[in-house]
């Protein structure tokens, strides 16, 4: 059940369902859309996506086959909701009741449309947000040393307050253990904390009424304990380790029960924005920089030959953010060039054969627009599967996610954008669907269909679909 701010509150937004215009110029599945000017250029598109990843998304993500007949005439369209709802009264897979798939294609034809509404507003600037993975918990991360965890289901009460150590300028990122017992944030300096969320006390004050353990990700030849800075750390899948991009080009990973250092690769030749594993297996690491490549790491044989395992390249401009998609083969990353690039890793080079060439155009993102120029430019060896744009990648590291596998296929790609939007692309259509705010959203994160985002106004703002139709496996 989902409540917000309260349940006061939550009479009041009067819940109502918002659906996606699927009958517009949106596809579903990527087969078909309306003709214009542009349709022969868009096929071309949509037929460079004609890769194994689509036939996933639509598999995880489509209706049964009996049920997705397409009639004589009628373009390709997502089976409506009372469609669905009889189709399992009778019994046409002849399961009795609705898989995955099913409940994925029903839910991810609902996304968050309706609001904003105020959750909390602090005195400082937040740059970090974060979902639990089942959605319960919410984590904003502020600029003036606090931390708050709410709980979703509780209508978004306060369940930690806390009060970071030894901050430097920000929170540069949080990451909740997958037991959502621990949490670790990061700042701009190679210590890394963390804390044991899950004790009775709202009140967590570093060193005071709780303890804030510091794990030193420097080297052991670091002479200066504070030379370089944490862009993004991440648990892995069994919450083992955690591995850190940083502001001295490289990946660290920490053996949280050995509690040390067990590896630093310097990894390109600019600030390591984002990192993460690629899957459960630990065995693979993908970052981002702001020497705009993608590298894959294996860490069963960094050792041997002490370099990735491959590179990605596409981006013009430095990466601000990459997620996986969890099956060690596909990624999505943020650019600086105002764009989402999605990649096979099996498309990957052994190095960095060819760059995009010297550009004639100085700028910086964090306070001049992308120029004019700038935006028809390509990569000469672009390797990526696909490209999103639309977004603004302004101001921040602005970061980009797949929808919840769960709940939506992982159809959807959605990112924040500096021209107060949030930018929602269908993975194989690429078409956008904006919704504009009434701030600059800096991060954000999906849940199932919450949506919630952080911006430069020092507010956490809500963003809400009511519920989807019923998704049970069993009888309604």
């Amino acid at each position: 059940m989902f409540f917000t701010a309260s349940e006061g509150a939550a009479n009041e937004m009067g819940y109502a369902m918002s659906r996606l215009e699927l009958d517009s110029d949106f596809c579903d599945a990527g087969k078909n859309i309306h003709r214009d000017d542009n349709t022969e250029r868009l096929n071309k598109e949509l037929n460079h996506l004609d890769h194994e990843i689509s036939q996933l998304t639509k598999l995880r993500s489509g209706p049964h086959e009996c049920l997705s007949q397409i009639i004589p005439g009628k373009r390709d369209s997502p089976v409506s909701t009372v469609k669905m709802l009889a189709g399992r009264e009778g019994n046409y897979s002849g399961r009795g009741r609705f898989s995955s798939a099913d409940c994925c294609h029903m839910l991810s034809r609902y996304l968050p449309v309706n609001g904003p509404w105020l959750v909390d507003q602090m005195t400082s600037r937040a740059y970090v947000s974060q979902f639990s993975a089942d959605g319960s918990l919410f984590v904003a991360g502020f600029q003036g040393s606090h931390i708050r965890i709410y709980n979703v289901d509780r209508g978004w009460k306060v369940q930690k307050n806390i009060l970071a150590k030894s901050l430097r300028w920000t929170v540069t990122d949080t990451s909740l253990s997958p037991d959502q017992r621990h949490l670790v944030y990061a700042s701009m300096s190679p210590i890394v904390h963390i804390v044991n969320i899950g004790s009775a006390a709202t009140e967590s004050l570093a060193n005071i009424t709780e303890i804030h353990d510091g794990l030193d990700f420097s080297a052991d030849d670091d002479d200066d304990g504070y030379s370089f800075g944490i862009f993004s750390v991440k648990f892995s899948t069994d919450g083992r380790e955690l591995v850190a991009g940083s502001s001295d080009d490289s990946i660290y990973v920490y053996d949280l029960e050995a509690n040390k250092l067990s590896l630093r690769i310097l990894a390109h030749t600019s600030d390591v924005n984002t990192v993460c594993f690629a899957d459960e297996s630990g065995h693979l690491i993908y970052s981002g920089s702001d020497d705009s490549l993608c590298k894959v790491w294996d860490r069963r044989c960094f050792i041997s030959k002490g370099k990735p395992a491959g590179v990605l390249m596409g981006h013009l401009e430095g990466i601000t953010f990459i997620d996986s998609r969890g099956d060690g083969r596909h990624l999505i990353s943020n650019g600086k060039d105002q764009s989402i690039k999605l990649w096979d890793i099996r498309k990957m080079s052994s190095n960095a054969t060819c760059t995009p060439g010297f550009r004639n155009y100085e700028w910086d993102y964090r306070w001049m627009d992308y120029p004019t120029q700038a935006r028809e430019l390509k990569h000469p060896c672009d390797q990526s599967l696909s490209t999103y744009k639309g977004h603004s990648v302004l101001r921040t590291l602005i970061r980009c996610y797949f929808s919840p596998s769960y709940s939506t296929g992982q159809k959807y790609i959605y990112s924040g954008s500096s021209d107060s939007c949030i930018y929602i692309y269908d993975l194989v259509c690429h078409e956008p669907f904006c919704r504009p705010f009434l701030y600059p959203i800096l991060p954000l994160s999906f849940s199932q269909v919450r949506l919630s985002l952080l911006n430069d106004a020092n507010l956490i703002i809500l963003f809400v679909a009511d519920r989807s139709p019923s998704c049970n496996t069993g009888a309604p």
